[in-house]
């Protein structure tokens, strides 16, 4: 427990930091505007990476995220722009769990390893979405469907909204029920979790389209926010989201760290992407010191999880 509250407390330790610096080195930083701005976006990276973080408290991982986001955004896009408004984000999040729900699949009854599933499914959505756009870009959505990712409700940006209600969401279904549970003692030793009586294959299936479905619906909302959709739209958002939950603390061997941490992880990259946009930091040094800060909390969590082992 030490070493948890340990990690926490370096992790808003850093978001401090991080703030203080670029707030000295760039005053605009620290304007209310863009602050607003910094958590909007990492209120979408949070979206992402939460279904990835249950997926990963399982010991499992989910590399079709980005693509399953590419895939349900396009078809609901598609709909959207033939009138159906309500309907087309609907069967956006239909299709989301359906490919979530398939990884369960080949997960939990074919046995196969999370990575190769997962990264089968990337493909296979990745070339439908390409297929289904014929390498068009779609624009143009009427404003009731805007208002989801650009909309303010008491002043209040949706999409933080969207991640306010997931984070409670989610901590209520990991910490309250026997769901949450489950997960974490799957995660831990799945096989005392089958000694147990835990219906393993189920909660597995439910964790994968947990998943297929939060990305979903944070497509609608980045394509809402953006105001267009193309195929590939998804590809560069699955290591922003792997990074968050590692920089978060969840362990990648499953059964340790949790939601909470995710947000945090989501909000530290933003901060040090916003900061160096503003720095006019290169692209490719943005790049080195990002992979550098994941890296860096995985080997802290390492040393850290070592020590109190030992002691």
């Amino acid at each position: 427990m030490s070493h948890m509250w340990f990690s926490s407390l370096a992790r808003l330790a850093t978001i401090v930091m991080l703030l203080v610096i670029l707030s000295v080195l760039s005053p605009p930083f620290l304007s209310l505007q863009n602050l607003i701005n910094v958590v909007r976006q990492a209120s979408l990276l949070f979206l992402l990476a939460s279904g990835l973080t249950v997926v990963i408290l399982t010991s499992g991982i989910d590399l079709s995220i980005g693509s399953v986001l590419a895939l349900s955004a396009s078809i609901a896009a598609t709909l959207i722009k033939q009138d159906w408004i309500w309907v087309g984000p609907l069967i956006g999040l239909l299709v989301g769990a359906g490919c979530g729900f398939l990884n369960g699949l080949m997960v939990a009854l074919v046995g196969l390893p999370p990575f190769i599933a997962t990264y089968g499914m990337l493909w296979i959505a990745e070339g439908f979405a390409v297929v289904f756009m014929k390498g068009e870009i779609i624009g143009g959505f009427p404003s009731s469907f805007r208002f989801l990712g650009a909309g303010h409700i008491v002043g209040i940006p949706v999409p933080i909204l969207g991640m306010v209600v997931t984070l409670s969401a989610c901590l209520f279904a990991l910490r309250r029920t026997n769901f949450g549970r489950y997960v974490y003692m799957i995660g831990a030793n799945r096989e005392a979790a089958r000694l147990s009586g835990i219906n393993i294959r189920g909660n597995l299936l439910l964790v994968y389209s947990l998943s297929g479905f939060i990305s979903a619906f944070a497509g609608l909302l980045f394509i809402s926010r953006i105001g267009a959709v193309e195929s590939t739209i998804g590809e560069p958002l699955l290591l922003p989201a792997l990074a968050a939950v590692c920089i978060g603390g969840t362990s990648l061997f499953g059964g340790e760290g949790g939601i909470g941490g995710t947000v945090v992880g989501a909000l530290i990259l933003t901060l040090v992407t916003n900061g160096m946009n503003m720095l006019n930091v290169s692209s490719y040094w943005q790049s080195l010191l990002m992979g550098a800060i994941v890296v860096l909390s995985v080997a802290v969590d390492q040393l850290g999880s070592a020590r109190v082992e030992r002691t």
